[in-house]
């Protein structure tokens, strides 16, 4: 029963694929068979697989740094309500700004590599994940905390025990987000400013209008994505 519903989701999906393939040609798509054989071409190219390496390195140094930074400034800003009354506001502004009007700033400071793909996906992913984890602080119960105090553990002990495992199913939810984020920036970045990477071969695609090999990179991502994110909302519902 538990496979069932998502193999009976594949079908479905790569049933609308084939049906909308079928509407709109070889213009607008390619049709599922044929992007699984270009996808299997591409995956057996040693050529190809430098650039997989250089997106998941920049992906990972990225969402690495988002974690981190997210989790901190979350934590501090949960665990003081009148900082986290002041500081919502300016993170949700900062949230709503669309990121690609910041990528010229962050190649004059980082330069054209993979310092300015690290630094665009880490910042797509710092704020959702700041917000996620300083609003499920807020939602402790106050029992916790008067405990802690009780029990005279320090700020670090009070964050580590009681903190942060009270919060951890709401900070997996907002590490989710966060994950999606971080991997969106790192390709938006190797799309406007790399020379190899994922996002560097799916705009050489998109100027040449190879569609295949749009549809194939596209379906590597998404199902790069849709498998990291099955786990992780899995770990989500055995934590809560």
């Amino acid at each position: 029963m538990r496979w069932r519903d998502p193999v009976l989701l594949i079908v479905l999906l790569l049933a609308a694929w084939q049906l909308l393939y079928l509407a709109v040609g070889d213009v607008a798509l390619s049709s599922p068979a044929r992007t699984f054989r270009v996808v299997t071409a591409m995956l057996g190219d040693p050529r190809f697989l430098p650039h997989v390496q250089e997106t998941l390195l920049a992906f990972v140094q990225g969402f690495a740094i988002a974690l981190a930074i997210g989790l901190l400034l979350g934590l501090t800003l949960g665990a003081n309500r009148l900082s986290g009354e002041v500081a919502e506001p300016i993170l949700v502004a900062l949230y709503s700004i669309p990121k690609v009007t910041l990528y010229p700033v962050i190649l004059l400071v980082f330069g054209i590599g993979m310092p300015a793909k690290v630094a665009f996906g880490a910042i797509h992913g710092i704020v959702p994940i700041s917000l996620f984890v300083m609003n499920a602080v807020r939602n402790i119960s106050p029992v916790y905390l008067r405990t802690a105090r009780v029990l005279r553990l320090s700020p670090v002990e009070t964050a580590w025990k009681i903190l942060l495992r009270a919060a951890l199913p709401e900070i997996v939810t907002g590490i989710r987000v966060g994950f999606s984020l971080t991997l969106i920036g790192t390709i938006l970045g190797e799309m406007f400013g790399a020379q190899r990477g994922l996002g560097f071969l799916l705009m050489q695609a998109m100027s040449l209008h190879e569609m295949e090999r749009i549809m194939s990179l596209t379906l590597l991502l998404v199902v790069f994505a849709s498998s990291v994110n099955a786990g992780l909302l899995a770990l989500e519902r055995r934590l809560a």
